[in-house]
């Protein structure tokens, strides 16, 4: 495992379409490579689109044509995993000899979910981390993730996770990340405010992990025109970026950067994380287990699950048999 490496955020505009958007990523991953960087984070839903401003023609009660509409042109831009935006993704991260992390746009029969993707050096598909909890509006548009993508993957630059977002606000699911040993926490979004760097320093230092964060920067012009309120006369910033890389005390190692696209590269050296973890270890000898202790449910939740009465009761007996607890003498419990 190395001690010492450097890794890159991607602060990235939104483009026309994924094709385009694939593009940029070889150009960023590639920028970030001759700096010396071994992994690239990009922002939250690059591929696919965030789509900021829409409202799909949804009000509490009723939902327009033109916004089923929209929401069909949105559909259209997703990607399917796998499938060959997530082949030409490895392609990239293997002939760069790199570890991308990117937010995409996930479509899953008819429902959309807004996921974080990773990619090996070896142009491998490594897993997906499906956002939990979309916030707001974007429950409209974007399905719920579940417990069974939350991975910390163990690599040669360390455990490598990613929470996407508000979700960064979840104490708890930062407290399972924590647990898991995260040193590498990737914090793609779409926030921009001023709260946004005090949260990811925050998180460094509560997790004693290196974090990075990436957001797009973005103007009206860079929407796609599959939104349909984005042709205005104004060229106005709509997302500034605030891009980051913080080390596990806290200190800002690159940006926030906030006037334009841009790489921002860092060195981490791991053994920062032992230094921090000397006096604070949140899961750890700082934790108090006896007084809190948190159940996280990993399980994959079909909505629906074919099997036979055998796999439903484990004995073949018929379906409407009920099998109640019992003690040892055959009493119920």
């Amino acid at each position: 495992m190395k001690t010492k490496f450097k890794v890159a955020v991607a602060q990235v505009s939104p483009d026309r379409d994924t094709v385009a958007t694939l593009g940029k990523i070889a150009t960023f991953s590639s920028e970030a490579v001759k700096w010396g960087a071994e992994l690239v984070l990009f922002p939250e839903a690059l591929i696919g689109g965030y789509p900021r401003g829409s409202g799909f023609g949804v009000v509490v009660g009723s939902r327009t044509d033109a916004g089923r509409e929209e929401y069909q042109r949105y559909f259209a831009q997703a990607i399917e995993l796998p499938g060959p935006e997530g082949a030409e993704l490895g392609q990239i991260a293997a002939q760069l000899k790199v570890y991308l992390v990117i937010g995409v746009i996930e479509r899953d029969g008819g429902t959309l979910y807004c996921t974080v993707v990773f990619y090996s050096p070896d142009g491998q598909f490594m897993g997906k981390h499906r956002k939990l909890m979309p916030t707001a509006a974007e429950r409209l548009i974007w399905g719920f993730g579940n417990g069974s993508t939350m991975p910390v993957f163990d690599t040669p630059l360390g455990k490598l996770g990613a929470v996407i977002c508000w979700e960064n606000y979840m104490p708890l699911m930062r407290a399972a990340h924590y647990a898991k040993g995260i040193e590498i926490y990737c914090a793609p979004t779409a926030d921009a405010r001023d709260t946004w760097l005090s949260t990811m320093r925050h998180i460094a230092i509560e997790g004693r992990c290196f974090v990075l964060s990436a957001n797009q920067f973005a103007r009206r012009s860079h929407y796609p025109e599959i939104h349909g309120n984005v042709t205005p006369e104004s060229d106005d910033v709509v997302s500034r970026g605030g891009s980051c890389i913080i080390d596990p005390f806290g200190k800002v190692l690159a940006g926030p950067a906030f006037e334009n696209e841009v790489v921002l590269v860092a060195e981490i050296d791991r053994r920062v994380i032992i230094r921090g973890k000397f006096d604070f270890d949140v899961t750890g000898h700082y934790a108090r287990p006896d007084v809190f202790r948190l159940f996280v449910n990993e399980s994959d939740t079909p909505t629906v699950v074919f099997g036979t009465n055998r796999d439903l009761h484990g004995s073949g007996q018929p379906q409407d048999a009920v099998l109640l607890p019992t003690t040892p003498d055959g009493h119920l419990s």
